[in-house]
């Protein structure tokens, strides 16, 4: 994998590019001297959390036939403090899905996710992030 970054302002602003053209706006809060142009780079780390555990319950799901017709997920994520580096102290994850989906299986598809096959799920426990989540599943609308 190739990732390049480029500034793009005076300041902390950069576009990160991976090698299929994919862009990612970064930057750091104005409290810190940028410009809030984009996402912080932990914050991304913690996207990545949703973003992998997401494509494994999908992928798991379908594979059993289970019908989707909404998936969302909620993350509140909290960071050591006084601390340098401060790394995540903690990550609890809502899966939010609806549809015909038989709740077992979710609940299931889930811990596979978040034990198993999630890298970014396994990247933040080896740094001692405690992880957590539940599963709220409900009817097609």
């Amino acid at each position: 994998m190739k990732i390049a970054l480029q500034r793009i302002d005076d300041g902390f602003n950069m576009e990160a590019v991976d090698e299929n053209g994919h862009k990612v706006l970064m930057d750091s809060s104005v409290e810190n001297g940028g410009k809030n142009n984009g996402v912080r780079p932990m914050q991304m780390l913690i996207m990545g959390l949703g973003g992998c555990s997401a494509i494994d319950v999908v992928m798991i799901l379908k594979k059993q036939r289970q019908e989707i017709t909404d998936f969302r997920i909620e993350i509140d994520a909290d960071r050591e403090k006084g601390k340098e580096p401060s790394l995540w102290e903690t990550a609890h994850i809502k899966f939010f899905l609806e549809g015909n989906i038989d709740a077992d299986k979710a609940q299931r598809a889930v811990e596979l996710s978040m034990n198993k096959y999630c890298s970014v799920a396994e990247t933040l426990r080896t740094s001692k992030t405690k992880l957590t989540w539940e599963v709220n599943v409900s009817p097609a609308k």
